[in-house]
């Protein structure tokens, strides 16, 4: 496996097996890697030749200074896992690396009114940030196709936009959450909850999959509020939001007729933030 800290070396390795007509997978990460990640590794090697993964704490994306200090970089064990799970090179640049002294960062594209709700909403300019460094990434590698988890739904949306703002001819492929065997969705930042935080972080999975169980019973007014009560009288936990989305737009679903539906949340477990969504239809 190979370590590339400068875009200048990853793309002299890439240049020849490009011209050999390999197909080049790009996976991105924050690092702190755990089964999700090597979940996206598996399924790149399903649609590529060859797997780069990039390690990248992006300061852009963090609207809060102290999640920016505190996001857990265990390096050592990520190129760990990297390398037994088949991957072919890492990128791992730094921060000047990426955004240069003296260069114009000026960034801000048109992500549509989806930028603005949900996560959107709770942190302003994130997907500036996060599309900003995709893109970033993608002119580095200029894979064909690239991997990103189900379980930040929105995030993969606005990457999408991105990609049909600027025409790039990459293949978005979604990868499945992958839960721990009791339900909850695996983070880089589950490393964060107490134990307490930790029984109490299920609540999240279980009101969505309550809406999965009830969805053909109750109206969707009614599954909202129900999976919401799930929220009441849990020490330590704090709804941000919890709704039945069109997943093309984001908005709220009108109607159970809709083709894609998707249920999505977010809460503070004890200090930690944590998303997740189960797909309806």
């Amino acid at each position: 496996m190979e370590i590339f800290k400068t875009k200048s070396a990853l793309k002299a390795f890439l240049k020849p097996l490009k011209a050999s007509g390999k197909k080049i997978a790009l996976v991105p990460t924050m690092g702190a890697l755990h089964n999700g990640h090597i979940s996206l590794i598996d399924l790149a090697k399903e649609n590529a030749d060859l797997i780069i993964c990039s390690i990248f704490v992006n300061p852009t994306q963090f609207t809060d200074p102290k999640d920016l200090e505190k996001y857990p970089r265990p390096i050592a064990h990520d190129l760990a896992m990297l390398e037994a799970a088949g991957c072919n090179g890492v990128f791992m640049p730094d921060v000047i690396e990426m955004y240069p002294k003296g260069a114009d960062e000026s960034w801000h594209i048109d992500l549509g009114n989806a930028e603005f709700l949900l996560e959107g909403a709770f942190r302003k300019g994130h997907y500036q940030g996060v599309t900003q460094i995709v893109k970033k990434l993608f002119d580095a590698v200029e894979p064909d196709v690239a991997m990103f988890g189900q379980k930040d739904f929105q995030q993969v949306l606005m990457i999408k936009n991105m990609l049909t703002h600027f025409n790039l001819p990459i293949t978005i492929i979604t990868c499945p959450i992958i839960r721990e065997d009791d339900g909850l969705a695996m983070s880089s930042r589950n490393i964060h909850l107490s134990a307490d935080d930790r029984k109490h972080s299920l609540v999240l999975s279980q009101s969505l999959q309550f809406v999965i169980d009830h969805f053909e019973e109750l109206s969707l007014i009614e599954l909202e509020d129900k999976a919401k009560s799930f929220y009441k009288n849990i020490d330590g936990v704090e709804l941000d939001y919890f709704t039945i989305a069109n997943g093309d737009t984001l908005e709220p679903a009108k109607s159970k007729e809709e083709n894609n539906l998707v249920a999505l949340v977010a809460a503070k477990v004890g200090s930690t933030r944590l998303i997740d969504n189960m797909i309806i239809k």
